[in-house]
């Protein structure tokens, strides 16, 4: 694959991710998981998620609708809630509670050096708050247009 196809792939496997919680599909949580580590493309996808997460944080701002950490919270819980092992659940949810008030470094030492805890973070908070503002189908095409790789 060339630099371009690299990125692209991951981009598919970061929204991928995001549409497996939004449908709350386990095997597609971990089907998603699995072609982000055999890329090697962690920290790619994790960053991608982040660019959504800000994208959609604006969105819900620019709408108007009322968005506060409390909800995040409880939406994030909500959104790996039975789809991943009961440690990395309680990792992502600890560690979502932590980064959504700024404190990045407690964030940090719930994820236990697991850069899949962020990945997993990123994702479930890009379902559950994409879904304030867009249908499931709208909140996926509006992130395959956002970034760039629009069918």
């Amino acid at each position: 694959m060339s630099g371009t196809d690299d990125v692209d792939h991951i981009k598919h496997l970061a929204i991928a991710l995001i549409d497996a919680y939004v449908n709350k599909d386990r095997d597609a949580v971990e089907s998603a998981v699995e072609g982000v580590t055999a890329a090697d493309g962690v920290d790619d996808a994790t960053s991608e998620l982040k660019v959504f997460a800000t994208f959609l944080t604006r969105r819900v701002q620019e709408t108007g609708v009322v968005w506060k950490p409390a909800d995040s919270r409880e939406a994030v819980a909500r959104a790996v809630a039975d789809l991943l092992p009961p440690e990395v659940e309680f990792a992502v949810i600890s560690a979502w509670e932590a980064y959504s008030v700024g404190e990045h470094a407690i964030a940090e030492r719930f994820t236990q050096g697991d850069p899949l805890i962020f990945m997993h973070m990123l994702a479930a908070f890009s379902a559950a708050i994409g879904q304030a503002i867009y249908s499931p189908t709208e909140l996926l095409s509006t992130l395959r247009i956002a970034s760039g790789i629009a069918e």
